[in-house]
């Protein structure tokens, strides 16, 4: 659920062209999109990604933070994380928006209204110090804009706690589905509702931190946060 921007335009040869068959959309093909301004408006607006690996033999899907820096997705954690380290060999990386619920007049006709992306490669680890630096303040901005520049940045002893990775966007697809619900020309007459509901991530006041030192303002980040998922009124007839 999050905050839902306008359609994404599809006037590119590119959304008709994946990268290989790897990342192509098999399944209502007509929602896939490959062009890469879908795929970063996707990516730029999730707080929480997904990533898939095998470990031990068995399958593991993670749910964790990340931020983005042009062509590649970073992501960090423990040094001694396996998900990290099973990255390397090979991943799958998604991220979903789930936009609304869509009722039909049919029960086998209901959907969702989302949009998608999924991301495939090998990760690689990051060792540069600069690019580490850049790394960890990308996944901190994405989800709190102007956040690296409010706390205290990492110590030596923690940066060399964590590891980082990254995972090029060459291998990426998005799919993305919007409108009503789509019911047969014969299901039209049947007396039952039909329809969206929309859902969207929205914030509640922020809460301080009981053991804050003195009188500590709320920083522009936080206000920048309440603002970017404000809270709508709900519609009325």
């Amino acid at each position: 659920m999050s905050e839902q921007p306008p359609e994404p335009t599809r006037d590119t040869d590119a959304e008709a062209t994946p990268a290989s068959p790897r990342v192509r959309v098999r399944r209502h093909a007509d929602r896939a999109h490959y062009d890469r301004e879908t795929v970063d408006a996707i990516l730029d607006s999730a707080l929480v990604c997904h990533l898939g690996v095998i470990v031990d033999g068995e399958p593991l899907v993670l749910p964790t933070g990340f931020g983005r820096v042009g062509d590649t997705v970073y992501l960090h954690g423990a040094a001694a994380n396996r998900s990290l380290r099973a990255a390397l060999d090979g991943a799958c990386l998604t991220v979903t928006h789930l936009d609304g619920l869509v009722l039909a007049r049919t029960l086998l006709n209901h959907s969702m209204n989302y949009r998608s992306v999924v991301v495939r490669g090998r990760g690689r680890l990051v060792t540069d110090a600069r690019e580490r630096l850049i790394a960890m303040r990308a996944i901190v901005e994405h989800a709190i804009p102007g956040r690296w520049d409010e706390a205290r940045a990492p110590s030596d002893a923690e940066l060399a706690m964590t590891a980082v990775i990254a995972i090029d966007l060459d291998q990426v697809s998005a799919k993305v589905r919007s409108g009503p619900p789509v019911d047969p020309e014969d299901d039209l007459g049947l007396p039952a509702w039909a329809g969206e509901v929309p859902l969207r991530l929205t914030a509640d006041a922020p809460r301080p931190d009981p053991r804050l030192v003195g009188a500590v303002p709320e920083p522009l980040s936080v206000a920048g946060l309440r603002r970017r998922f404000a809270s709508e009124p709900p519609a009325h007839d």
